[in-house]
């Protein structure tokens, strides 16, 4: 079984905007952030909007006539001529400013701060809220005596505005963290579900996924027992095709074993040898097929039983070499390549040997016999032994190469039928290096097709040890 899927973006050397986009991209919990964010300052900017709309319209008119009473009454509390006395108690009792100019005063209750935008003539010719329709001014009214008074707002009393916006702003980002925590919490399900789903996908079920308030499931609860579900029912299918196999092969041998026998008590005579070779041929090439079989669902189980000991690499390719040689007597001779001493591996010496068994037959059967033959290298890399096998033959088009290990896969174009197999060859190499805790990698050579199981070396400093019993 086979399991994908990885979080976009994850490459350090990318830009860190496209990093952040492939993020946003990815995550739901930030997309959901993003949405109840931009909901916020929507409703927000609409509602200060709107309600700014509403003063505008309507609040002004309203306002006016009391603006205007309360501006003639602190004119005359000022008096004709103005009292600086009094203008400066206004000032100092109200958040206003006060500025008077005429032939005997000129005097401003805060000389250090600008006339407010506005009171600027361009200002007032533009806003009907500074002036009435005869043009009247608003906020400024002129003594029997010829003074102007003008009125303004203390900016001084709006310092703490900042102070207030920061506060706002601080107010907001612990609300889109909170918001943040808490749709992370709630889809906090996710991860054990795409876990679950992982560890369904590489044949391991006997984890179920967790489903929170089980009694009482949500949305994310009832996705995730759906799949437990699912999962037990693959699992009984998978259980039942293995008990399956493992029936039949075995049923199979007994019967095989009498042919086999039979066959062999035949007479030897001219008339039918061939018969009997023939049919001798097929008995064995029948009988390894259900030994494939058998280890096949051997190491295809959850534990796999290896039974590890030293293990001379180099002496065990040599012996297969020649075991494969009298096999094949008319192909050329396998080339052993063993660049550097490989050091004695505590490895399953009998399911190796059936690894680089299978990588050579393979490799035998479909190599060119007019191009140079197969050749197997064994090198040692930081704790790693590698073993490749690599052929001259056609190879294998790209769109196979990721099926090409899966069981009973045979390409229709470059690898037919009447070459021999059934399609097990590959895939049992993969189950015993995945056994071992290693990787099988397949690749075109261009000309023909390498294939390299990597497998971890543990040298033989101690005494064997045993992983399981077969």
């Amino acid at each position: 079984m086979k399991s994908s899927g990885s979080a976009p973006g994850g490459d350090a050397h990318c830009p860190w905007h496209r990093r952040a986009r492939d993020a946003v991209g990815y995550s739901l919990r930030i997309r959901l952030v993003l949405v109840f964010m931009a909901l916020a300052v929507t409703v927000a900017v609409a509602f200060m909007g709107g309600m700014q709309k509403v003063v505008a319209l309507g609040w002004k008119e309203a306002a006016r006539p009391l603006l205007m009473d309360y501006v003639d009454r602190l004119t005359a509390e000022i008096g004709s001529p103005p009292s600086i006395e009094r203008a400066r108690a206004i000032a100092d009792r109200l958040p206003v400013t006060l500025r008077i100019e005429g032939p005997q005063i000129q005097w401003d209750s805060h000389p250090g701060q600008p006339r407010p935008h506005w009171m600027s003539d361009k200002v007032q010719r533009q806003d009907h809220w500074s002036r009435d329709d005869t043009g009247y001014r608003l906020l400024e009214r002129t003594t029997a005596d010829g003074h102007r008074i003008e009125f303004g707002l203390n900016a001084l009393s709006w310092d703490k505005r900042p102070r207030i916006a920061w506060g706002t702003l601080t107010v907001l980002l612990l609300l889109t963290a909170l918001a943040f925590v808490y749709v992370r919490h709630l889809l906090r399900p996710l991860d054990d579900i795409r876990r679950g789903a992982r560890r369904f996908g590489n044949g391991d079920f006997g984890e179920p996924i967790p489903v929170r308030h089980g009694h009482r499931p949500d949305e994310l609860g009832q996705l995730a027992r759906t799949i437990n579900t699912m999962g037990e029912d693959i699992h009984q299918m998978l259980d039942a095709k293995r008990a399956l196999l493992l029936a039949m092969s075995h049923e199979l041998r007994s019967p095989l074993t009498r042919a086999r026998l039979n066959a062999e008590l035949l007479p030897e005579s001219a008339d039918v040898q061939a018969q009997r070779s023939a049919l001798m041929r097929d008995l064995g090439e029948m009988a390894r097929l259900i030994t494939d079989l058998l280890e096949s669902e051997r190491l295809a189980g959850r534990h796999a039983a290896l039974y590890r000991e030293p293990t001379d690499l180099t002496e065990l390719a040599r012996e297969v070499v020649a075991e494969l040689q009298v096999r094949h007597p008319g192909a050329a001779a396998v080339a052993l390549r063993v660049p550097a001493p490989l050091p004695a591996c505590m490895l399953d010496r009998s399911r190796v040997r059936l690894l680089m068994r299978n990588l050579l037959d393979n490799s035998l059967r479909h190599s060119d016999p007019t191009a140079a033959a197969p050749q197997i290298e064994l090198r040692v890399s930081q704790g790693v032994v590698e073993i490749e096998v690599r052929d001259h033959g056609p190879g294998v088009p790209p769109e196979h190469l990721v099926h090409l290990a899966e069981a009973f896969y045979r390409p229709d174009t470059s690898r037919q039928r009447t070459t021999g197999g059934v399609g097990l060859g590959l895939y049992l190499c993969r189950l015993v290096a995945q056994a071992h805790g290693g990787t099988l990698l397949v690749r075109n050579a261009e000309p023909g097709l390498c294939v390299t199981a990597r497998l971890p070396c543990s040298e033989a400093v101690q005494q064997p040890a045993l992983d399981g019993a077969r």
